[in-house]
């Protein structure tokens, strides 16, 4: 076990930063000046130029912004540390951002160091003096994590589970180590033991957003939604990442009578989503394939409270309602469509079906008539019309 032999200096660094805004960059390049820091200094406006870059040229040290269009900050940091040419580049990452979500993030992935903007002068020197320290002198700990990881690539999980073993003596509570841990006994088929580590590393850390994820997956795996659905509840409160998943592991759980908690899981992904429309297309979807009713009836409702101009939204709505047998409330959605939306043939045709069910044979003809002076070749008018 060695360290690496570089050692890097602070003048004569090279340095690639990323980031979408010229202002910022021109002023980490005149925070860098000034602090005699870094010798070479190049620029990418985000993480897929970034990486690009950093492909062709090497660097010393990594400047990334977290929020970027085409490529944001931590899924090039993915990219990178997934890279076995790339990995143990030193890595800052700056955000202006306060979300939860980069916590979480960056307390799961491999970086280095972290910088909020503003920037100061101060602050940026620190951190990259510390990165830097630390990139020349690495830890027992990370030491035997490296080497642990190298084991693990040359396929001898044994010596790697024994590395990472000796890395946790230096700090029992790492939660990247007791997950590593974890996934190396699942590599070596000891299920029970890398469930009991997962289940450590998420007991230690309560922001370990990726190792709650690798347990909801394999209790999928052996079936036991329940629990599966309670770390997705869990994943969904730390991150927005995962939503995708949510839609499937919620069907699954509504399929197995597991309501409650798929629909707990539904309603956090609507309040973080920031896509609202889609998702509640997406979860309203997912709910009448499962012959759940009331909850596409609850959030149709609020939806339609909030955008009462959106006649699709409230079309929409009359379908739910008319398929859970609420034919007056219903009516009440089609008829507002019917009266702002110019030949809505779909909302007619409801309303004269309706009218049909009732007993109102009057009011069904009348909408009939409409539909067929619109579209004369219009089947199901022409067919309900015969049962008047």
């Amino acid at each position: 076990m060695s360290e690496n032999n570089t050692h890097l200096t602070l003048e004569n660094l090279s340095i690639l930063v990323v980031d979408d805004m010229k202002s910022m960059r021109l002023t980490i390049r005149k925070m860098l000046r000034n602090l005699n820091i870094g010798q070479k200094l190049r620029f990418a406006e985000n993480g897929k130029e970034g990486l690009a870059v950093l492909r062709s040229t090497p660097f010393d040290l990594l400047i990334v912004d977290w929020n970027m269009p085409v490529m944001n900050g931590i899924t090039m940091l993915e990219e990178i540390r997934n890279d076995s040419l790339l990995r143990d580049i030193p890595v800052i990452m700056v955000t202006a951002e306060a979300e939860r979500d980069i916590v979480s993030e960056v307390a799961e992935t491999e970086i280095n160091g972290y910088l909020l903007k503003p920037l100061t002068l101060g602050a940026l020197d620190t951190t990259i003096t510390c990165v830097i320290q630390k990139a020349n002198h690495p830890d027992p700990l990370t030491l035997h994590r490296r080497n642990a990881r190298e084991l693990e690539e040359n396929g001898e999980y044994h010596a790697a589970i024994q590395e990472i073993t000796t890395a946790l003596t230096y700090k029992p509570s790492a939660s990247r180590l007791l997950r590593q841990l974890g996934l190396l006994h699942f590599k070596i088929q000891k299920m029970s033991i890398a469930e009991k580590c997962l289940l450590k590393a998420v007991s230690v850390n309560r922001q370990d957003t990726i190792s709650r994820v690798y347990l909801a997956d394999y209790y999928l795996k052996k079936n036991e939604l329940k629990k599966a659905g309670s770390f997705y509840l869990e994943i969904l409160s730390l991150s927005t990442r995962y939503n995708e998943k949510a839609y499937d592991i919620g069907k699954k759980l509504l399929k197995n009578n597991l309501r409650e908690l798929a629909l707990a899981i539904f309603s956090k992904v609507l309040a973080q989503s920031k896509k609202t429309n889609v998702a509640r297309e997406k979860i309203i979807e997912i709910c009448l394939s499962c012959d759940e009713l009331e909850y596409p009836q609850k959030i149709i409702e609020f939806a339609v409270k909030e955008n009462p101009s959106n006649y699709d939204l409230i079309h929409t709505a009359g379908q739910i309602f008319y398929r859970a047998d609420n034919l007056e409330k219903a009516l009440t959605y089609f008829n507002k469509v019917d009266c702002n939306v110019r030949d809505h043939l779909d909302a007619k045709f409801q309303l004269a079906t309706i009218y049909y069910h009732n007993q109102e044979m009057r009011k069904a003809d009348t909408y009939l008539a409409q539909i067929l002076k619109i579209d004369p070749n219009h089947q199901e008018a022409m067919a309900l019309r015969k049962e008047l």
